[in-house]
């Protein structure tokens, strides 16, 4: 079952958002999926995460780097990378690129994916892209 649920979890993030393709989610979740994201809530939330990602980044990219699971439970390190080329909420496109860690853990019931906690590094994407000025040792 662990195999099982690493594919989903992979399949989730590489098609899902890599691919710009949020219809997944509809397909691979539960109807009653909890978001844990912030400044996500639901489904909906997530799926329009993905578009806007896709939209920002057209050339996004996740590289699996880490993954771990047990019983229900996946943990997978990406390395997202992708550039600037359309609006990020109110940033307007900057052109740069970005290359930031993010780790995604998945709790599975059934084959369905049940909760999703996203932990991604946005004060390194920020800083990437010149938002944020990057702290001198």
């Amino acid at each position: 079952m662990e195999s099982e649920n690493i594919k989903l979890a992979r399949l989730i993030v590489e098609e899902g958002f890599g691919e710009n393709n949020p219809d997944i989610l509809d397909e691979l979740s539960s109807d009653d999926f909890i978001e844990h994201q912030r400044g996500m809530n639901n489904l909906d939330d997530t799926k329009t995460a993905i578009l806007s990602l896709g939209k920002a980044f057209p050339d996004i990219s996740y590289s699996p780097v880490n993954t771990i699971a047990n019983g229900d439970l996946v943990c997978v390190q990406y390395r997202v990378s992708g550039t600037h080329q359309g609006n990020l909420g109110p940033m307007q496109p900057t052109g740069k690129r970005f290359e930031i860690d993010l780790i995604d853990i998945m709790k599975f019931k059934d084959g369905k994916l049940i909760e999703h906690w996203g932990v991604p590094d946005r004060l390194g994407m920020m800083e990437d892209l010149g938002f944020w000025p990057p702290k001198k040792l």
